[in-house]
């Protein structure tokens, strides 16, 4: 990796917000032309799939990451890549991708109730580990692709300060959503990062345009993947950290919980240009 992606290093601000509400919004993580390449490479992926649906929801592609090489230029992102692991540490993997299409619900069409899915990360991870509040273990990275400046437009929504809740409180009637729900405004190019323990739901697309956002989900190494991973394709031209990225370890299934140097480059990479106080044990 370029040791000038050290400039985009998690800030304290960000670090706080973080741990104090769930989510921060790093502005202008992607630059447009990006963007508009990404979503080109998308559109792609979803004609080719839309058919796979029904109804008027939102379509959910899952392992992008293996379906595109300009996908991969993602994983390690230098605005965003370093503050991954200024949350998680080094031992960390890309362990879910997927891209999200919400288009606008036809005005003549009725929803059984306007509740958003709210719903915290990993399945089953929140079922059986026993422990309040459940261990943090992953995040995601948002890209948003398309304008979400107003809050119409299928927004992300949030409701910060309570990760820690393994249960919230709805209302009896399903038409509403919990207090504190709040839509996140963002513009193209721009990244949220989440605790999968943040409470968030896909908000209604009432507009005229199409939500897409793409979502890099990390989390540790002895984690399994959500989705099939099918990246075996970039491994051979891949550098030793996107080769950790990617799954990829060296001393066999005994280096995703004990492992050796060769699994790990990333904190050899850390330590290098960091020092020994960032890489801890």
């Amino acid at each position: 990796m370029d040791p000038s992606c050290l400039k985009y290093c998690l800030t304290l601000q960000e670090r706080q917000q973080f741990e104090e509400n769930g989510f921060f919004i790093v502005k202008d993580a992607l630059p447009l032309g990006l963007v508009e390449n990404l979503i080109a490479a998308a559109d792609h992926i979803d004609n080719d799939h839309k058919h796979e649906f029904s109804g008027f929801g939102g379509r959910n592609h899952f392992d992008v990451i293996g379906k595109d090489d300009l996908f991969l230029e993602l994983l390690d992102w230098p605005k965003t890549f370093p503050k991954v692991w200024g949350l998680l540490g080094w031992h960390i993997q890309l362990y879910h991708s997927h891209f999200m299409v919400t288009p606008p619900w036809p005005a003549d069409e009725a929803r059984e109730f306007n509740r958003l899915g709210w719903h915290q990360d990993s399945g089953r991870l929140n079922v059986d580990i026993e422990s309040v509040p459940r261990p943090r273990i992953s995040l995601k990275v948002a890209y948003f692709l398309t304008d979400c400046t107003s809050f119409d437009r299928g927004n992300f929504h949030v409701l910060p300060a309570i990760q820690f809740q393994n249960l919230i409180d709805f209302p009896e009637n399903r038409n509403l959503d919990p207090e504190g729900a709040m839509p996140v405004l963002v513009t193209p190019g721009d990244a949220v990062f989440f605790d999968r323990r943040l409470w968030h739901a896909a908000g209604h697309n009432q507009s005229d345009i199409t939500r897409k956002v793409l979502f890099y989900g990390y989390s540790y190494r002895w984690l399994r993947p959500r989705d099939d991973m099918t990246v075996a394709h970039y491994m051979e031209r891949s550098d030793p950290i996107r080769r950790q990225l990617l799954g990829d370890a060296p001393s066999g299934g005994h280096g995703y919980t004990s492992p050796r140097p060769e699994d790990i480059p990333l904190r050899a990479w850390i330590k290098k240009h960091q020092g020994d106080d960032a890489v801890g044990l």
